[in-house]
């Protein structure tokens, strides 16, 4: 398997996380989307959205969308409820982390710490909060009576929602003020395979 992502996205570092999680091998092919390597026409036919992360597999058939791709990677392990009603709460999950989640916490992590929060993106920075700190308090409320976020099992669902939360920080969020997000991230990091983003970054497996 190929996969083709920039470690410093949370999108991306799901994909790595999942892989890390069940020892998955791969290989890791960085991809600059500042430097136009999405747009080229070899990855266009790969994925005609030009977005990252993509997975290829060893066949040639291609997967994009996070958490399509950590779903698939998953499927028949413990991260994937066999039960058609809990496997579809973790999707609920999912869903709630690209729409009501992913486009505010990542975003104003994006404006703030890449690009340093320029003048011309305050105004879009100051925007998001509101909107992240509805999510971030939904998923306190979820979290303050189960130990994970789909209930009593670790899931591609806490992967999902893991990736931006635990770097929300970057984009303003002040997490100290949501005490069962803090202890769920411990959890999450307390995992078998777990992989930082940090040690991603710097190359490092465990």
């Amino acid at each position: 398997m190929q996969v083709y992502g920039d470690l410093h996205s949370g999108n991306c570092y799901k994909v790595k996380l999942v892989m890390n999680l069940l020892n998955i091998a791969h290989a890791w092919i960085h991809t600059d989307i500042l430097n136009g390597d999405t747009h080229t026409t070899s990855f266009k036919l790969k994925n005609p959205n030009s977005k990252i992360p993509l997975l290829e597999l060893d066949d040639g058939r291609c997967l994009s969308e996070s958490n399509a791709i950590i779903n698939y990677l998953a499927d028949g392990s413990h991260l994937v409820p066999d039960d058609p009603f809990l496997r579809a709460q973790v999707q609920q999950w999912q869903f709630f982390e690209q729409y009501s989640h992913e486009p505010y916490i990542a975003v104003a992590r994006y404006i703030n710490k890449y690009l340093k929060l320029p003048a011309e993106r305050v105004a879009e920075y100051q925007a998001k909060q509101e909107g992240g700190h509805k999510a971030l308090a939904v998923m306190e409320q979820q979290l303050a009576g189960q130990p994970f976020i789909a209930g009593d099992s670790f899931t591609t669902a806490d992967v999902s929602l893991y990736a931006y939360t635990h770097v929300a920080d970057e984009g303003g969020f002040e997490l100290a003020i949501y005490p069962a997000i803090e202890q769920w991230l411990a959890r999450v990091a307390e995992q078998p395979g777990f992989i930082t983003m940090q040690q991603t970054l710097s190359g490092h497996q465990v």
